[in-house]
């Protein structure tokens, strides 16, 4: 029974594959009978409600025509002002030519174009264009009028700044690029426009300079974006995770922005950026370990002052991740390596306590992400009430009944500080997971468990990649050049040159004489 209903599953999965593909062969053409075209256009688009079709009279040759669009995909205002009106008022002295006229002289839009294949048509119709017929032609006209409601420039929510540029992403795709154009005023800033969604068919855009970008990095980019292969991506999180190196490594591959700042800086540095239509979110590539502990912000104050940001963000990255396995093992295995006095205070500490310290870190850790996850998801006034409110009563809760210790509260506070400070959300994710492999390790295992998952960790890094460039750059391969710009960040006068691990055509990003600078 189970085989027959499989290989009726499968005729009939055969048959929709071959019905598909005759209707991919027999694309309608728009014919010159005006109401089988709107008959046409009107099954293809499923009759829907917002479909508003306007037919119009043309005067002089007496000849039915109409637009049609979509309400609220469309700019109504340009609709009725440049095309409308404009209709009405000049087509009544045309007698021939009625189309080309009203391509070359009638209306007032730039973006303007014929078709004469029905699916292009409905396309067009559905990315907010609006549609010309005219009774007795085979072509029809589309109008760029896109437009309705949407939403404004605002600050990113997602990345808090202090100094700096304060518009961020929108989802709409040409206001992207527009902000892309402000910063990059570069005649060789390159858009190459892909396709995304075999149903939704959302617009997808490759930035990069060319004469700068390694163009082995942009065709890569490209081929593997043409491999897509879904029905609707509602976020650059799905192309992210389409054409990442591997799917199985819990580090981000590529770097998600909402500050136009950022992806101009990436695309000057050799990197290229990918947009999609609908979301707000931009995807930088190549990524490497030491990227993800970058922010805007170290450029815009003085070299000393951001090199001593990210000493404590590497700082905090450790923590984040080490400290309480560290706690775990020491307390549990290597209590000897801690100062007697220390040791006495711990001990005192967890008198008491019912649970050995493995215990009690992982019970304080899933409580703080479940915490944590809540005040995500809560409405945003809530959602810190809960954090704050939660994290005091059931730490000081748990303390007073006996079931953790003091310093184990002050560890899971720290740690979570800690992973705070890292500016890029998702890698924060990946060592907060990270943190969990570490204490599991530590508790069957003590130090040497560490060490142990320490090292399978560094395997996984230098063998890692980002669009075939390796993640542990510069660290591995070592490019000292680099290190300019690593941990410690040199004086902007002395940050010449482009990562040497992008290999990018041009790598002088600065060239100041000696005798230029300024004493």
């Amino acid at each position: 029974m189970a085989r027959s209903l499989f290989n009726r599953m499968k005729k009939k999965k055969q048959g929709n594959s071959n019905q598909s593909s005759q209707q991919t062969a027999l694309k309608p053409k728009v014919t010159k009978n005006l109401n089988e075209n709107l008959k046409n256009l009107k099954q293809m688009l499923g009759d829907p409600d917002d479909l508003v079709i306007r037919e119009l009279m043309i005067g002089g040759i007496e000849t039915r025509a109409a637009i049609i669009y979509i309400s609220g995909l469309t700019d109504v205002n340009l609709i009725n002002n440049n095309i409308l009106n404009t209709i009405q008022h000049n087509l009544k002295q045309f007698e021939s030519n009625v189309l080309d006229k009203v391509y070359q002289e009638v209306i007032s839009i730039t973006d303007i174009k014929k078709s004469t294949t029905m699916d292009e048509v409905s396309f067009a119709i559905l990315n907010g264009s609006t549609a010309f017929y005219l009774d007795g032609m085979n072509t029809v006209l589309l109008m760029g009028t896109s437009g309705g409601e949407s939403r404004s420039i605002t600050e990113p929510e997602s990345e808090t700044l202090i100094r700096g540029p304060r518009d961020g992403f929108v989802e709409n795709i040409q206001t992207n690029i527009a902000l892309i154009r402000r910063d990059i005023k570069d005649p060789n800033l390159r858009f190459t426009k892909h396709e995304v969604g075999k149903r939704s068919k959302q617009k997808l855009i490759v930035a990069y300079v060319e004469g700068i970008t390694n163009p082995d990095i942009v065709n890569e980019i490209n081929r593997r974006l043409e491999t897509i292969d879904i029905d609707y991506a509602s976020d650059s999180a799905y192309v992210e995770q389409w054409i990442e190196d591997s799917f199985l490594s819990p580090f981000p591959q590529l770097l998600d922005t909402e500050r136009p700042d950022n992806v101009s800086a990436g695309l000057m540095q050799g990197k290229v950026a990918i947009i999609i239509d609908g979301s707000p979110f931009a995807l930088i590539a190549p990524l490497s370990i030491g990227d993800a502990m970058h922010s805007m912000e170290d450029y815009t104050q003085r070299w000393i002052a951001s090199s001593f940001l990210r000493v404590l963000r590497y700082l905090s990255a450790f923590l984040a991740v080490f400290l309480p396995a560290l706690y775990i093992a020491l307390v549990s295995y290597h209590p000897g390596m801690l100062p007697s006095t220390l040791v006495y205070s711990i001990a005192a500490t967890r008198e008491g306590v019912p649970f050995p310290a493995a215990i009690e870190a992982i019970i304080m850790a899933i409580t703080f992400e479940i915490l944590h996850e809540a005040g995500v998801r809560l409405p945003k006034v809530i959602g810190q009430t809960i954090g704050i409110v939660g994290g005091l009563v059931i730490g000081e809760a748990a303390v007073s009944a006996g079931i953790v210790s003091p310093i184990m509260v002050i560890v899971t506070a720290l740690t979570a500080i800690a992973s705070f400070s890292v500016p890029s959300y998702s890698v924060t994710i990946t060592f907060r997971g990270l943190r969990f492999a570490f204490m599991i390790a530590a508790s069957f295992l003590g130090l040497y468990g560490i060490i142990l998952v320490y090292l399978m960790l560094n395997i996984h890094l230098v063998n890692l990649k980002s669009i075939g460039v390796p993640y542990s750059t510069p660290f591995a391969p070592f490019f000292v050049k680099d290190w300019v710009d690593l941990v410690i960040r040199a004086p902007i006068t002395k940050l010449a040159k482009r990562p040497t691990y992008l290999k990018p055509l041009d790598d002088q990003s600065k060239d100041i004489k000696p005798e230029q600078r300024k004493e």
